[in-house]
C-alpha cells in the first residue's frame, strides 16, 4: 500500500481547507495512510511529518506495521501525547514568526479534528493540553473522501474477502432446515469462516427467516426456521483488513406463485441498480433504478432503507448510494447493490451484491447465483 502516497493526498486536502495539522483518531483511518492495526493509536499529520502515537502495548506491533510516520511510544493517552508533542513542537516556530511580525499578531495555528469521531470530552482534553493560539477545527472528511477510490491492490483484497464470504453460504444451504435455529446456521457460518482464514465478520450475522424475514437487520436469534417461508441470510467477512457483505434469500419448501412473483420482482430489481452503475453517474441515479423497477410491481412502498453503500476498511463506507444524494460514481469505488421488500408480518427478500465501478459499467464481484433455491 501507498502509505506515503496516501499522507501526501492527505496534506494536499489540509492545505486546500487552510489547515496546519490534522490529528486521525478514526482507527480505520490511521490503518489506511500508515498500515496500524491495533485498538489504540493516532497518528498527526503536518504540513512535513507524519507522527504516530501509540502505548506500551503495541510497541512491538506498531514498529512492525507502521510505515511512513515516525512512532512514539507514550505513557499518556496516545491523543494527548500528540496534543502535547504538537503544541511543543509548534510552539518555537510560532513564537519565532511572531517576533518576526511583531507589528501584528501571528495567524493562529489551525489542527483540524476528525469531529464525527471524536468525543465532546476528548475534544475539551485536546483544547486543554494545547496552546492558546491553537485552534480546533473540525475538518471535512479528507480520509473517507480519499477512501472512497480504491486502488489495484485494495480492490484485490476486497475481491478475495468477497470469493471467501460467498464460500459461506454453500454452508448455509447445508444447514438450514426446518426446525434448525437461526443461530444455528450463523454459527456454522462464522465456524467456517475462521477455518478459511477470515479475521473476523464483517459485522453480525443475519439469519432471519419466517416472519423475520421481513427485518431488514433481522439478526440471527433463537427462533427456528419453519417449514415454509423465505430465509434472508445476510453475511460477510474480514480478511487482509478488507471487508465482504453479500445477501442472498432462499425458501424452505415449496414457494407460492406469489413468493416467487416477489423474488423474482427483487431481482429484476437488483439487476436494474446494476445495469445503471458507471462511472459519471450520481448515486440516487442507481437507487432510483431500483425503486422504479419495484414500483412496476407496486412494492416500492416495502423498500425501506437505501439501495447500497461503499465498503473497504468498514463495512459502510461512502458513499450512501441512495435518493438525495448527490455523490457521483467514479472508476474504483466499490458499493452493495442491495433493493428488498419487507412485507410486516409475512416475509421480506433481499439481493445483495458487490460491485466495482469502471468507465462504462461495473464489474460485479460477489459470483454467487441469484435464482431462487428452494430446500
Amino acid at each position: 500500500m501507498d502509505h506515503k502516497g496516501r499522507q501526501q493526498h492527505l496534506r494536499d486536502a489540509m492545505s486546500a481547507h487552510r489547515l496546519d495539522a490534522m490529528l486521525v483518531t478514526h482507527l480505520p483511518n490511521v490503518l489506511y495512510l500508515c498500515g496500524f492495526t491495533g485498538s489504540a493509536g493516532v497518528l498527526l499529520v503536518t504540513e512535513s511529518k507524519s507522527v504516530f502515537f501509540t502505548d506500551g502495548r503495541y510497541a512491538v506491533q506498531s514498529r512492525a506495521e507502521v510505515q511512513a510516520s515516525r512512532i512514539v511510544i507514550a505513557r499518556r493517552s496516545p491523543l494527548v501525547a500528540a496534543a502535547e508533542w504538537l503544541g511543543s513542537h509548534k510552539e518555537a516556530s510560532h513564537k519565532e514568526t511572531a517576533h518576526k511580525k511583531s507589528s501584528r499578531r501571528a495567524a493562529p495555528f489551525r489542527v483540524g479534528i476528525e469531529g464525527e469521531h471524536l468525543t465532546v470530552a476528548a475534544r475539551n482534553r485536546l483544547a486543554g493540553v494545547l496552546p492558546s493560539h491553537f485552534r480546533l477545527r473540525e475538518a471535512p472528511p479528507l480520509v473517507e473522501l480519499a477512501r472512497m477510490v480504491k486502488d489495484a491492490e485494495e480492490i484485490a483484497r476486497i475481491r478475495a474477502a468477497v470469493i471467501m464470504g460467498a464460500g459461506l453460504f454453500d454452508r448455509a444451504l447445508e444447514v438450514i432446515r426446518p426446525g434448525v435455529r437461526e443461530t444455528e446456521v450463523a454459527a456454522e457460518m462464522e465456524y467456517a469462516a475462521r477455518k478459511a482464514g477470515a479475521a473476523a465478520m464483517s459485522f453480525e450475522t443475519i439469519i432471519a427467516s419466517g416472519e423475520r424475514s421481513a427485518l431488514p437487520h433481522g439478526r440471527a436469534s433463537e427462533a427456528t426456521i419453519p417449514e415454509q417461508g423465505f430465509v434472508v441470510c445476510d453475511f460477510g467477512v474480514i480478511l487482509t483488513d478488507y471487508c465482504s457483505d453479500m445477501t442472498r434469500t432462499v425458501f424452505v419448501g415449496r414457494p407460492s406463485e406469489e413468493a416467487s412473483r416477489v423474488y423474482q420482482a427483487v431481482k429484476d430489481a437488483q439487476q436494474a441498480a446494476v445495469d445503471v452503475v458507471r462511472s459519471g453517474i450520481s448515486v440516487s441515479e442507481v437507487d432510483g433504478a431500483a425503486r422504479k423497477s419495484l414500483q412496476r410491481c407496486d412494492l416500492a412502498k416495502y423498500f425501506t432503507h437505501s439501495t447500497g453503500h461503499g465498503v473497504g476498511l468498514e463495512i459502510h463506507e461512502a458513499p450512501r448510494v441512495a435518493g438525495g444524494q448527490v455523490e457521483t460514481l467514479k472508476p474504483g469505488m466499490v458499493i452493495t447493490i442491495e433493493p428488498g421488500v419487507y412485507v410486516p408480518g409475512k416475509w421480506g427478500v433481499r439481493i445483495e451484491d458487490m460491485v466495482v465501478v469502471t468507465e462504462r459499467g461495473c464489474e460485479v464481484l460477489t459470483p454467487t447465483s441469484k435464482e431462487l433455491i428452494a430446500i
